[in-house]
């Protein structure tokens, strides 16, 4: 019998030669089939197989699942609910039969691209560099992406300038008392949905805005209203995120890092080898987003810019990976803490160290780091991409960012 792992990779390669679907697989599931073909109607984490946990391990999954999404049923297997599951991997992590793994979405995305009735956009993370290989510049991996039938790639970490930016605004606004705090809304949808599911009470400190992935998304609807918008990451969370009712309309389909490997060299193409293309103009701040910090920093850094003379300054408190998450929550509740901006990312070092990078994440966060460096905007407010983008936008003063917006803004 042909496993998954081997379907998926036949029918990826299948897909880019243009051959037909399964033609000459024989011995295949039809579950696991209708997995890649159909992902959407299945949750982020499939099941692949039939539990044979060890009698001392019999729930390893479910208990690992703070979200409630993995619930036995009456074959004396397991069922994963697509609408509570938020991708956040740790039931793949704990399944001791490993009949558990990650969505994929290259074969549709990949057909969105070929048959798009408008531009087809690559939408990188802002933890990409160095994912690829030390050599694979921002430039050379845009023109990958061209020969794979992009039109062009965007770097969300401009969209993280702008979320940033926000959320400055936020804290500017509503931190007046010593005891005012505001919890981050950006980046990570694991962390956001711990919140809503597990610490509804504080959802009122989260400003209403969308992921930096969701904005880039919506940013190019809104320009190009027929384009085809592909998010690549390294978490699979992102995947449940794409697919949340109010934020539907922004991103078509949400590759990993790992899944767009298997394209490039499915496809023969070496990303190192490429030539140079035009460049992204984020700033320091956005492009630090992927590790752990970089979001209270960013926000710290913009809101002394914004308000030099500001009495009441960031004080940040930040967590990795959801045990540090949990812990950090219950201090906020039980008042074990004066920080007044709180930070907190599903993966233990943050986007860098998500389950689907293709380098140690102190690697990638030394990438990440060097490359934040590089800009040649310290933050948001200086960096005049930001200003005109948001002018093409309808925005016509960065203060406009508080008001609710169809693409900025998001009712929790």
């Amino acid at each position: 019998m042909t496993t998954f792992e081997e379907l998926y990779k036949r029918l990826v390669q299948d897909t880019l030669d243009g051959t037909e679907s399964t033609g000459s697989i024989t011995d295949y599931d039809p579950h696991h089939l209708d997995c890649l073909l159909n992902p959407k109607k299945y949750a982020p984490v499939l099941k692949i197989g039939n539990c044979n946990c060890p009698p001392d391990h019999p729930s390893a999954c479910s208990e690992s699942c703070i979200f409630n999404a993995i619930a036995p049923n009456k074959d004396g297997g397991i069922t994963i609910d697509k609408d509570l599951c938020v991708g956040c991997y740790a039931c793949i992590d704990n399944c001791k039969s490993e009949k558990l793994t990650a969505s994929r979405d290259v074969l549709p995305a990949l057909n969105a691209v070929r048959t798009a009735k408008g531009p087809a956009y690559a939408l990188i993370a802002p933890a990409f560099l160095g994912q690829f290989s030390k050599e694979v510049t921002p430039g050379k991996l845009r023109t990958a992406f061209k020969k794979l039938g992009f039109s062009g790639m965007i770097e969300v970490a401009l969209f993280a300038d702008i979320l940033t930016l926000k959320e400055a605004l936020e804290f500017d606004k509503n931190i007046n008392t010593e005891t005012d705090y505001q919890l981050t809304s950006c980046c990570c949808p694991m962390w956001i949905g711990m919140i809503r599911r597990v610490y509804n009470e504080l959802m009122p400190h989260v400003p209403g805005a969308v992921s930096p992935m969701i904005a880039s998304g919506r940013t190019i609807k809104f320009l190009y209203p027929n384009a085809v918008t592909i998010f690549i990451g390294p978490c699979i969370a992102k995947k449940a995120e794409a697919r949340e009712k109010d934020i539907a309309d922004a991103v078509d389909y949400v590759l990993t890092f790992q899944e767009i490997h298997d394209v490039f060299e499915a496809a023969g193409i070496d990303p190192s080898k490429m030539e140079e293309s035009e460049k992204d103009h984020s700033s320091r701040a956005g492009r630090i987003y992927a590790r752990t910090g970089g979001v209270s920093e960013a926000v710290q850094k913009t809101v002394k810019r914004l308000n030099p003379n500001r009495k009441i300054t960031v004080r940040t408190m930040q967590a990795d990976g959801v045990p540090a998450c949990k812990e950090m929550m219950n201090h906020l509740r039980s008042g074990e803490t004066n920080a007044n901006f709180f930070e907190g990312m599903g993966c233990v070092g943050g986007c860098v160290g998500g389950p689907k990078v293709m380098i140690d994440k102190e690697e990638g966060r030394k990438h990440v780091m060097e490359y934040g460096d590089a800009a040649p905007y310290p933050t948001p407010i200086d960096n005049p991409y930001v200003i005109e983008l948001l002018h093409r936008l309808g925005f016509d003063t960065v203060e406009s960012l508080l008001e609710h917006s169809d693409i900025f803004t998001r009712d929790f």
